[in-house]
């Protein structure tokens, strides 16, 4: 099946009431494992492309191409998207370089500066047929390179006005959940009936829930056993994400819980097997703990495993 439009694959999700996995990668590896976590679970994907990916992969139509000749190769359905582009310029570089999907983030800019550069993008890219996810709301934690301190919540009435001044695919909104965790004593609370209320307002339509991994301590934990030294930061649960995309969320991303494992793993395997200097030795079983953790997501909060 391979690379598929958005829409077919969004119009999937809301039919059968599921979300969308959205997975930020950065190699062969990091694509392998969410492809094949996939394929196991019979489930869709959204493979992603950060800022920061793009400045690692050093030619992004190079990744991009890899990640459309990789996709060919799996039975189900998946589309790839550039993450929180800062500028229209880096959106419309995202589109020549063969994303199928561009994400940009105007969340930081005065309401009526957000609505004229998304809506910007949007003349751009549908005239080549790329869809588009907006963000209205801000998110605490980091994001790539950028840092917001407060959370600002997405009005619903403001998210439809929104959605029809800009003629946006998605919107990302903020109903609770941060970007890298923040400091706390427990998982934050996420606002449900906010996120029923944005839902009410235009049923059908992709609402989308940024820095949904959830951070739970025991990752932590058994990064900082093998040496890490990683904070106890926290997001919103598991349970409280997977009600969310009941409450109306059609995609979730969720990368840092994938980065945890992935980071433990090969801090394992150099603790117990110092001589081995073989990148090919540890970065196997790190592929493999990104895999059943995409795996987990998708059969435990997204809902998205059996549809395929």
């Amino acid at each position: 099946m391979g690379l598929k439009n958005p829409k077919e694959i969004y119009d999937h999700a809301i039919k059968n009431d599921y979300a969308l996995g959205a997975f930020n990668t950065f190699s062969l590896e990091t694509a392998l494992a969410v492809m094949d976590a996939a394929e196991e679970m019979r489930s869709p994907a959204i493979i992603q492309v950060s800022m920061g990916a793009r400045k690692f992969v050093k030619n992004l139509d190079v990744y991009v191409e890899m990640l459309r000749r990789l996709a060919d190769k799996y039975e189900v359905p998946f589309f790839i998207q550039h993450d929180h582009c800062p500028t229209v310029e880096a959106c419309k570089e995202a589109i020549e370089a063969g994303c199928q999907s561009v994400m940009f983030d105007g969340s930081h800019l005065p309401y009526e500066d957000n609505v004229e550069q998304t809506k910007e993008i949007v003349e751009y890219a549908h005239k080549r047929n790329i869809w588009v996810e907006a963000e209205l709301g801000c998110l605490p934690g980091f994001e790539d390179f950028v840092f917001a301190e407060k959370a600002v919540y997405t009005n619903p009435q403001k998210a439809k006005e929104f959605i029809a001044l800009t003629g946006c695919d998605a919107l990302a909104v903020a109903v609770g959940t941060s970007h890298g965790g923040v400091r706390g004593d427990d998982y934050l609370p996420l606002d449900l009936e906010l996120m029923k209320k944005i839902a009410a307002e235009k049923p059908g339509y992709p609402f989308v829930l940024h820095g949904a991994a959830s951070l739970p301590p025991e990752l932590i934990t058994a990064c900082n056993e093998q040496g890490g030294k990683v904070e106890y930061l926290r997001n919103c649960s598991e349970e409280s994400i997977a009600a969310a995309v009941k409450a109306g969320a059609k995609k979730v991303n969720m990368d840092v819980d994938n980065f945890l494992v992935y980071t433990t793993e090969v801090r394992k395997f150099l603790n117990e097997k110092p001589s081995i200097y073989d990148p090919r030795k540890y970065l196997k079983p790190a592929e493999e703990a990104f895999q059943r953790e995409v795996m987990h997501k998708m059969l435990k909060v997204l809902g998205s495993s059996g549809q395929y």
